[in-house]
């Protein structure tokens, strides 16, 4: 079973990727099942129908998906290619707490497959233009970070797992900063995301980053595996053909390695277990 559960297109604000290419590059790639999850980051971009002007980055407009547009595209690709790759249709949240009433009408008016909770930002404030760090000690913006992820999985589970834990690790020019000092928010977090029936990612674009650890780091995956967690998903986080389907067997033989059985696609938000 090849599948690839974190994949963007031209539907997201930092890819050019055409969404019929991608389908048609994982069907040459012997892909079994591919998950779009184009991005929604409420809080620091506009819907394409909010009635204000879109501002653009690098050439590409600064908005969420064009929900609509990209459900039609989706829905008409299955028709075409379903004889030869299951297609599904997620979405990436971006999730802060005070955009949290904006993703639960959001999930109200689409049927998705897979949602993936991500923290993007924190107080509009972006990680990879060092917004966020600035001003703020490693310790300070590592903790915020997971206070920030701990409080909205308490308030919202409109998802199914949570995409790259650790994405701070990312964008800390401090080096990576220990484990152990964030471990209680970590397992605080991972608790919850259990006890809601919810599960994490392996994101391997760790590789393409350069990072001297998985994303999430091998020690989150433990612990998520000794509090009882099952619920894992992989994905490239792909926004290029370069991207596309990259180390996913690596993550399920490191996911094997760590004493899991499974991982899981989604089908109605529900998840569908495979073994590794």
């Amino acid at each position: 079973m090849f599948a690839d559960y974190h994949v963007h297109s031209e539907y997201s604000d930092d890819s050019a990727y055409p969404l019929e290419q991608v389908v048609r590059d994982a069907i040459a790639m012997g892909m079994d099942e591919i998950c779009f999850t184009d991005h929604v980051d409420y809080g620091i971009k506009q819907d394409w129908d909010a009635g204000v002007e879109i501002a653009y980055r690098v050439g590409q407009p600064l908005a969420n998906v064009d929900y609509p547009r990209y459900m039609a595209q989706l829905h008409e690709l299955q028709q075409r290619y379903g004889g030869r790759i299951r297609i599904k249709i997620g979405l990436e949240f971006g999730v802060q707490t005070h955009t949290i009433p904006q993703y639960r009408a959001l999930l109200a008016r689409y049927p998705l497959d897979f949602v993936i909770l991500s923290i993007h930002q924190v107080e509009n404030q972006e990680f990879w233009t060092q917004q966020f760090q600035h001003g703020r000690t490693q310790q300070q913006y590592n903790e915020r970070y997971y206070e920030e992820l701990l409080a909205v999985v308490q308030q919202y589970q409109g998802y199914s797992v949570l995409g790259h834990l650790d994405l701070i690790t990312r964008y800390d020019k401090q080096g990576v900063y220990p484990f152990a000092r964030v471990r209680p928010l970590v397992e605080a977090i991972l608790r919850r995301v259990i006890a809601d029936g919810k599960g994490i990612e392996v994101n391997t674009s760790s590789h393409r980053y350069g990072l001297v650890d998985t994303t999430p780091a091998v020690a989150m995956l433990r612990l998520y595996r000794d509090l009882g967690g099952t619920i894992i998903t992989i994905g490239s986080d792909s926004h290029a053909p370069a991207h596309l389907g990259t180390h996913i067997a690596e993550a399920r033989a490191l996911l094997r390695e760590l004493g899991f059985r499974h991982f899981c696609t989604f089908d109605r938000m529900q998840p569908v277990f495979h073994l590794l």
